[in-house]
């Protein structure tokens, strides 16, 4: 039975459940305390001093990110002595920190510039001592600037224990105290695998985005560009965030948007979601029935999680889907299938991709294959992030934008397609189309509730023709683990496989919790996001790739089958072992 303390805060009496930190207890009576290090993903690290609270009685501060609510405890959250501390702190942290605030990425949703103005700081109260450290752009993705590093620990988190990588750490000590990658390299040559969790957690400029939207415009305001867009699933659901939306799909809204904007043809990365379930379904059904490759199939739509994999477990490259990811899959398919249709030179074509995730910037080059079209598939990617300042930009009133369709030829998608933007969205899309690839048979309900939701680790079983396939789902990298090493252990043993297929995204809640997504995500915010897009699966008249007639006409007129000669050298990739720290 749990117990429960009854406690006072600011007057409050209130209960709650024994380990509940006074942050999260005062939260639950609507009473605010101001933090920086804290972010609701992590544990707390206590690291910046600006939560704390007095308990009557005590002459002790304490932080209240950190120390439970215990009985009898009367909490005060803000007197003159705490705010006057709370400053003080502020303007220590301050006079180590760059005065840019308005040529800074985060300038506006900065918690530190947030914090400033919410305590009235207008004068520098200490000497300022910076320290003159380079800007890492060296992955390409995502841009490390420690000299707006305020030490809050909270990127050494996620990347250690969200996402197991430990591309990032403290160095020196004291005052001369910062982050890099171990042994001081440039993040390109760390295990970085570009996922963007440390931007999307730190609460500064120290962490951003690699900034590409100048290279849109350019191409935009270019009269001998033909400019084409995507975007993809999880960005039609977060996009809101940006001017006070919640949860809400803008699909049709973000159509309009585009084309205003100046693109020539807007597709939906969705549609080539249907595409990968195609081909990736057909990959399943071969290593099923007829043993050309080994089971478990393994999930490739993520940059992150190849990255990762080809660094970190290169055994498995021979369970990996060879197929590539959506949004390369539209790039290729706009300057090969939607040229030749539309009779433009695919030369002409500057394909745009918006995603959620910070990776697919690095994508876009990482082999030979991302060229397949003759030309580079993808020419610029922007996150949601990027495309949120291209709206205020150009002045567009987000509110009053009217919806607008796709251009169909590569826009139309089935419900399937949408769902990729979740965790287990794309083992739930691939078995609706695996099912029936095996069987002929079209599923009567083709919603997987099972491989749903939030949980690090979802492992389940379906049954197709009597058979019975067990299936393993892991978002968050720090997940990945559990069943890799299962599968390692029978494949060194001679045991039965104990899964048949796997999916894997390197984001916690998937693309909807992605790299490059608005600030501040929480799961609440992950559950809404994907709900959203289950919604708009829900609404869909066609719900599997399969019955795409988009697609099927794709396939008739362009690809031939799947698997095929042309869907080979067109739609598929390739894999190697690689270092986890550069040579």
């Amino acid at each position: 039975m749990t117990k429960i303390v009854k406690a006072k805060i600011n007057g409050i009496l209130l209960r709650v459940e024994a380990g509940t930190t006074i942050l999260e207890a005062a939260k639950r009576v609507q009473i605010k305390i101001p933090t920086l290090c804290k972010h609701p993903d992590l544990p707390p690290s206590a690291s910046c001093g600006i939560c704390i609270v007095k308990n009557k009685g005590s002459h002790k501060m304490l932080r209240s990110c950190c120390t439970p609510l215990e009985e009898g405890m009367d909490i005060t959250t803000h007197d003159p002595e705490i705010v006057e501390i709370r400053r003080t702190v502020i303007e220590l942290i301050l006079s180590n920190h760059p005065n840019d605030c308005l040529k800074c990425a985060r300038n506006n949703e900065c918690e530190l510039q947030k914090l400033t103005a919410d305590f009235g700081i207008k004068e520098e109260s200490f000497p300022q001592f910076l320290r003159d450290l380079p800007i890492d752009r060296s992955t390409k993705a995502v841009d490390l600037d420690p000299k707006k590093c305020i030490l809050c620990g909270r990127c050494v988190h996620v990347c250690q224990e969200l996402q197991d990588v430990w591309a990032l750490s403290f160095l020196e000590r004291g005052m001369k105290t910062r982050i890099s990658p171990a042994g001081d390299i440039q993040l390109a040559d760390s295990p970085c695998v570009r996922c963007g969790q440390c931007s999307a957690h730190c609460p500064t400029g120290a962490f951003v985005e690699q900034d590409h939207t100048a290279s849109a415009w350019k191409a935009l305001q270019d009269p001998d560009k033909y400019c084409v867009v995507q975007i993809a699933p999880a960005v039609r659901v977060s996009i809101g965030e940006a001017f006070g939306y919640t949860g809400k799909n803008f699909t049709k809204k973000l159509y309009a948007l585009l084309r205003r904007l100046g693109f020539d043809a807007v597709f939906d990365t969705s549609f080539a979601a249907d595409v990968t379930i195609m081909e990736e379904a057909s990959e399943f059904e071969e290593r099923l029935l007829h043993g050309k490759s080994p089971l478990p199939l393994i999930t490739t739509c993520c940059p992150s999680w190849v990255d990762f994999m080809e660094k970190f477990y290169p055994d498995m490259i021979e369970h990996f889907s060879s197929c590539k990811s959506p949004h390369e899959i539209l790039g290729v398919l706009s300057k090969t299938y939607y040229a030749e249709k539309n009779k433009i030179d695919p030369a002409k074509i500057y394909m745009v991709s918006i995603m959620p995730c910070t990776a697919k910037k690095y994508e876009i080059t990482r082999n030979d294959e991302m060229f397949a079209s003759g030309h580079q598939d993808i020419d610029t990617v922007l996150c949601t992030r990027e495309l949120a300042r291209m709206i205020r930009q150009a002045g567009i009133d987000f509110d009053s934008l009217p919806d607008e369709e796709c251009d169909s030829i590569l826009g139309e998608y089935a419900g399937a397609g949408v769902i990729f933007g979740a965790t287990g969205g794309v083992m739930e899309a691939a078995l609706r189309t695996a099912h029936y690839f095996i069987t002929g048979k079209e599923l009567k309900n083709v919603a997987f509730e099972n491989v749903r939701g939030l949980k690090g680790v979802k492992e389940t079983e379906v049954i197709i023709e009597g058979k019975k396939l067990k299936i393993a789902i892991a978002h968050g990298l720090s997940n990945v683990e559990y069943i890799l090493k299962k599968v390692r252990e029978a494949k060194k043993n001679g045991l039965e496989m104990p899964y048949h297929f796997i999916e894997v995204m390197a984001c916690p809640g998937g693309c909807v919790g992605g790299g490059g997504q608005p600030y501040m995500v929480t799961d609440e915010l992950r559950i809404k996001r994907a709900q959203a897009l289950y919604e708009d699966d829900d609404h869909k008249q066609v719900r599997s790739s399969h019955q795409n007639p988009y697609i099927k006409r794709l396939y008739q007129e362009f690809l031939g089958k799947p698997l095929g000669e042309k869907s080979e050298k067109l739609l598929h990739t390739r894999y190697k072992a690689r270092p986890i720290y550069a040579k």
